[in-house]
């Protein structure tokens, strides 16, 4: 079975709407600059929802005008950023500036629970404790999560990097045949955690011998399958169903809206080969791992 891409559906998620595993962790500095952008964007807007609220009081009475002052306060602090992160993918005003992302835990496009829940507990994080549960939080979790990001499921990261040339690119591969099962599977049940597992382990295969590789792509075939439904077609071996299935979540959680269920996303680069194809192996910078994920 040939690797080129003229005979799979390829996905390679590195651009703004799929972003790639492999960037780095935002670092405080770039985080703290982020942050102090969207508070001057937010101060901001609270000081003119300040100023409406005083020129709507004095035409209701008392308890009207606190209502609509905390509502608005709300909507400011909570509304304003759930809806830019939700609108943008993760990307705020102080994001774009420091050149910053939100990503879900598995590296996928944040949506709106995410966001909303990032700027719901960015009141405890910031707001009642002046940045210190933030802060404390960032500091004692290996990702740099504040405590937002713990019950979102969502990291920053860093989208720009120094060069192409320091960024490895996993690509996904679907065979032609597979295409009508995959766009009739349920994937709402994947957990982030096992979609991450898969796609460690597809992008370190070259490097796994092959008796721990079947064990290892057999194992997370039978995790990944018990959420998955309808299961795959007779002889789909297992590396191939897991490409498969990530490379259809990855392709609905980018397509745009209307599009059709299987519209190819193609990319330049080959796609890795499947179980019997060579697999060469791709390009490293050196000193990193195949697949530099965040620690």
């Amino acid at each position: 079975m040939s690797s080129s891409t003229g005979d799979y559906t390829t996905l390679v998620p590195v651009t703004g709407e799929a972003v790639a595993l492999d960037l780095r962790l935002a670092q405080f500095p770039s985080r703290t600059l982020a942050l102090a952008l969207d508070l001057l964007v937010q101060l901001a807007a609270l000081v003119a929802v300040i100023f409406i609220t005083g020129a709507v009081a004095d035409h209701v009475d008392g308890a009207a005008a606190q209502a609509i002052a905390l509502v608005s306060v709300v909507m400011v602090i909570v509304g304003l950023p759930t809806l830019v992160e939700t609108l943008t993918r993760g990307r705020s005003l102080g994001k774009l500036a420091a050149g910053l992302r939100v990503v879900r835990d598995d590296g996928g496009p944040v949506r709106f629970r995410h966001s909303f829940v990032r700027a719901l507990f960015m009141v405890v994080d910031f707001w009642i404790s002046f940045g210190a549960v933030g802060l404390i939080s960032a500091l004692v979790s290996t990702r740099a999560k504040r405590l937002g990001d713990h019950f979102a499921g969502t990291v920053v990261i860093r989208q720009r990097v120094p060069s192409a040339s320091a960024m490895h690119q996993l690509a996904y591969s679907m065979p032609p045949s597979l295409e009508s099962w995959a766009a009739s599977l349920d994937l709402a049940r994947v957990p982030d955690v096992t979609v991450l597992q898969a796609r460690q382990f597809l992008a370190r295969t070259p490097e796994i011998s092959p008796e721990v590789r079947a064990s290892m792509s057999r194992q997370l075939a039978a995790e990944v399958s018990s959420y998955v439904s309808p299961p795959p077609p007779p002889g789909v071996p297992d590396e191939t169903y897991l490409l498969t299935v990530l490379t259809e979540r990855m392709r609905r959680a980018t397509r745009p809206a209307g599009a059709s269920p299987i519209a190819r996303v193609s990319a330049a680069a080959p796609a890795p080969a499947l179980p019997g194809a060579p697999h060469p192996a791709p390009a490293q910078p050196p000193g990193d791992g195949p697949f530099a994920l965040p620690h």
